[in-house]
């Protein structure tokens, strides 16, 4: 009986240690069991952040007085937020929220500073960009503990029986700061590019692994048709998704849309063109399956994190702002977010469809050419 237990478990020992040689051996398996747990800890641990670190933020001071001055001054000195324009109207703050220069415009009254002398309720105004809610939030509850701050030693030097300051904050594009307004709309584009990622990914290596590839290389089919073959299909499934996300966003949770769907889809086609540009380049240096479905999940991630839809770029390093830059999901986010809760037109975001143009400009003849150095 012991003998027989142990003769077992000698067994799967040694089957243990033929599948771990077998990993260890592979190069490949050895650079994928390191370097995704690697990568993916060092981005969730700078990007996926809810920290606000630095903050920009607009000034309309209109008393110019020292009480408001020490007041600014106070909010200057956190080190976390970063004075971006100094306003001379109230016309301004539109332009720099819209511009999303400023995550929010501090705008003190003209008659700050004799309310306080008098003893009265001095209220400064607070405009939070809250296309971000998370951030918004965030933001208004530092700007909060600045104030209670400055009321207290305002207190301790005047005696003012009540705190003297008080925050009058006001969202914009998302009054009640529900975290739905800002995900929903930013969805629209992610969970779209997932699928398409995937089944774009796995297009050519199924066929190689199932051996029907060869067949198409014997049609007069060129390389650059069976990309532009491989392509169309996961557009049109990637709109349709997103029609669907659009869907259940508008008719089922009650996010209002202010922009043109004209203007959506635009953004959206050039969007998953780019999405399939790299999901065909995938493929194309993809063996079998399990490579494909491998490289696009190790892909995947980064992609998600470095998009901006929970935790907002300005807020991640240099480096990773940097690397946001050849991440289409970045703009698509932006760009839906803005259609969808601003209302902007094409005029507006066009420079989010740069960025989207050049990648599918770079991946798709990539694609091609791999898929024509692979059929020498």
């Amino acid at each position: 009986m012991n003998a027989s237990f142990v003769d077992t478990l000698l067994r799967i020992l040694n089957l243990c240690r033929k599948e771990f040689l077998a990993v260890l051996k592979d190069p490949a398996s050895r650079v994928i069991l390191v370097v995704p747990a690697l990568m993916q800890s060092v981005l969730f641990g700078y990007a996926a952040t809810y920290d606000l670190n630095q903050a920009d933020y607009a000034l309309l001071d209109q008393s110019r007085s020292a009480a408001s001055a020490a007041l600014v001054a106070k909010l200057d000195g956190t080190g976390v937020f970063h004075r971006a324009a100094t306003l001379r109207t109230p016309a301004d703050i539109e332009r720099v929220i819209d511009a999303q220069d400023a995550l929010f415009v501090v705008h003190i009254g003209p008659r700050f500073e004799q309310q306080l002398q008098a003893g009265e309720e001095a209220s400064v105004q607070l405009i939070v960009d809250a296309r971000n809610s998370n951030t918004a939030g965030s933001a208004a509850g530092y700007v909060s503990a600045v104030v209670a701050d400055f009321n207290e030693q305002w207190r301790k030097q005047h005696g003012a029986p009540q705190a003297p300051v008080r925050i009058d904050a006001r969202a914009w594009y998302n009054p009640n700061l529900e975290t739905r307004w800002n995900l929903m709309p930013g969805m629209i584009a992610a969970l779209s590019m997932l699928q398409t990622l995937l089944l774009t990914a796995l297009s050519v290596a199924r066929e190689r692994e199932q051996g029907t590839f060869d067949q198409l290389l014997v049609t007069p089919l060129t390389p650059t048709e069976i990309m532009i073959g491989k392509a169309v299909p996961p557009v049109l499934i990637g709109l349709v998704q997103s029609t669907i996300v659009l869907g259940v966003t508008l008719l089922w949770f009650k996010v209002p849309m202010a922009g043109s769907l004209l203007t959506l889809y635009a953004g959206l086609a050039c969007f998953t063109i780019a999405s399939v540009g790299i999901g065909l380049s995938i493929s194309a240096v993809s063996a079998n399956m399990q490579q494909a479905m491998l490289y696009t999940f190790v892909l995947v991630m980064p992609l998600m994190l470095l998009s901006g839809l929970t935790t907002p770029v300005r807020n991640m390093p240099k480096v990773l702002q940097i690397a946001t830059l050849a991440n289409p999901l970045r703009f698509a986010i932006d760009l839906v977010q803005r259609v969808y809760l601003e209302g902007v037109g094409l005029l507006t975001v066009w420079h989010n469809l740069i960025p989207l143009v050049v990648i599918a400009a770079v991946t798709l003849p990539l694609a091609a050419w791999l898929f024509r150095h692979r059929l020498v």
